[in-house]
């Protein structure tokens, strides 16, 4: 009896989260009340609370889990080559295509939380703790224009269908990153 219960749970939350990355696809995240995503979850509100304890939590436990995701696969992945770099960031498109309509909402929709800040975050420190450098100031700087220009690579990839796949994106972002303009004369 307990496992259906959990089953049920896991259930009613996942329903829920989709609900709210639908209608934040479709509106704006500030006018989405508990009450709409009830109705388009088809759940009543009070197992809405029983879950969340309002629109912002159950968003926030939407990034969480994706930022937990995100970390676990960082993890297991080494920056010690240009290869394994490229195959790490492919991963991660390969990640952002499968999860498309999430982060569509958390990028793009105004949430007036820090989920892209948080992303870039992860992504720096992946990045300073596998780069051996002598000056830290530069290279936080460095790795902070190198992760902003590839999120919003990323962004542009995401919101405008581009035809490319993760590993030629992935490819992209290397060369990007590693030649800058120089990259543009390949």
């Amino acid at each position: 009896m307990g496992e259906k219960l959990d089953r049920r749970k896991k259930y009613t939350r996942m329903v829920l989260k989709d609900s709210l990355v639908q209608l934040m696809n479709e509106k704006s995240f500030s006018s989405i009340t508990v009450k709409e995503v009830c109705l388009h979850a088809d759940i009543n509100r009070s197992t809405f609370y029983t879950h969340f304890t309002d629109v912002e939590n159950l968003l926030f436990s939407i990034e969480e889990e994706i930022i937990t995701e995100m970390n676990r696969s960082l993890e297991a992945l080494k920056f010690a080559k240009e290869e394994e770099s490229i195959k790490m960031t492919e991963k991660l498109l390969e990640y952002v295509q499968k999860h498309k309509e999430i982060f569509e909402a958390l990028l793009e929709n105004n949430t007036g939380t820090s989920f892209e800040k948080r992303v870039m975050d992860i992504a720096k420190i992946c990045l300073l703790d596998s780069t051996p450098a002598t000056n830290t100031d530069a290279a936080a700087y460095l790795s902070t224009f190198m992760i902003s220009g590839s999120v919003h690579v990323i962004k542009d990839w995401l919101f405008n269908e581009k035809k490319q796949t993760p590993k030629q994106m992935a490819e992209l972002i290397s060369e990007f990153t590693n030649k800058g303009l120089g990259a543009l004369n390949v």
